[in-house]
């Protein structure tokens, strides 16, 4: 039986990964779930399962009609949908030069122009209910950068850029925005990642460092899925939410320490930037 502290949920990239594990944990609490994934016949099992609790149906971002069609037969299924996850995306593992043009947009149209879509989609809905949460998924790679990763950081810090200014536009309305930036964690996201054949020019350079070291398994890998998962769970009852949400030890370290030297670049050019005003 649905008590008041049961939601209705929609997720997008529900077949693997976080999504998957998300979508298990609320139907197992007896959440309401909208499960989209380019694969719904993966979720096969939770239907069996959950067949009253969840509706799945199939949707690649990227398809901006399918996104609209899609997000309007949710709310229209369930009648009210309190949060909304943007979980769909991956990663391009390569060098700037590396990747083909093809990749570099297909990584730019998932993970940013997918992730914006289904919150535009949403927000009438949510507004017109009177409120409602939205979870972005992005990374610490939203807030730094590694070798390799470029392609992939353009999307997080673009996607936090939006969703930071969302926040500001839909604070009135009742609807809450929280950044989530997970560290790594044991899910598909490695072996999901897609790649671009490599250049012999950057072998010995921090990129081919990068490369050899993820090849190797020499990343400590500490996250729990489990509860980095509760943690999204929970942070939507926190009134207000918080504007980003970061998950893991590496995720904290890594991003405070980016943060702390891009503030203390900022700090030393202080004289610079006063200096460049017109004088009264």
């Amino acid at each position: 039986m649905k008590n008041e502290q049961n939601k209705t949920w929609f997720i997008t990239g529900t077949s693997t990964g976080l999504g998957r594990i998300l979508t298990e944990k609320l139907l197992e609490q007896g959440h309401n779930v909208a499960a989209t994934a380019r694969k719904p016949e993966t979720l096969q099992s939770l239907i069996a399962q959950y067949p009253h609790q969840l509706w799945v149906a199939a949707l690649d971002v990227t398809n901006t009609v399918a996104v609209n069609d899609i997000v309007n037969n949710a709310f229209a299924h369930f009648g009210r949908i309190d949060v909304v996850v943007n979980n769909a995306g991956y990663a391009l593992f390569c060098s700037v030069e590396e990747a083909a043009d093809e990749q570099i947009r297909k990584q730019i149209d998932t993970n940013v122009i997918g992730s914006i879509q289904v919150i535009r989609a949403a927000l009438p809905h949510l507004r017109a209910q009177g409120g409602g949460s939205i979870l972005q998924l992005s990374s610490a790679g939203g807030q730094t950068t590694y070798p390799n990763f470029s392609y992939y950081h353009t999307t997080k810090w673009a996607i936090e850029g939006f969703c930071d200014t969302l926040t500001k536009e839909v604070e009135p309305f009742n609807i809450g925005v929280t950044i989530v930036e997970p560290g790594a964690h044991k899910t598909s996201f490695g072996t999901g990642m897609e790649t671009a054949p490599v250049m012999d020019a950057y072998d010995q350079t921090p990129a081919g460092d990068v490369r050899r070291a993820v090849a190797s398994g020499a990343f400590p890998i500490r996250g729990d899925v489990n509860k980095t998962v509760q943690a999204m769970i929970d942070v939507v009852d926190q009134n207000p939410m918080p504007k980003r949400l970061a998950l893991g030890g590496d995720a904290y370290r890594d991003m405070r320490a980016a943060l702390a030297g891009r503030l203390a670049e900022l700090d030393g050019q202080k004289d610079i930037a006063l200096a460049s005003e017109m004088e009264e």
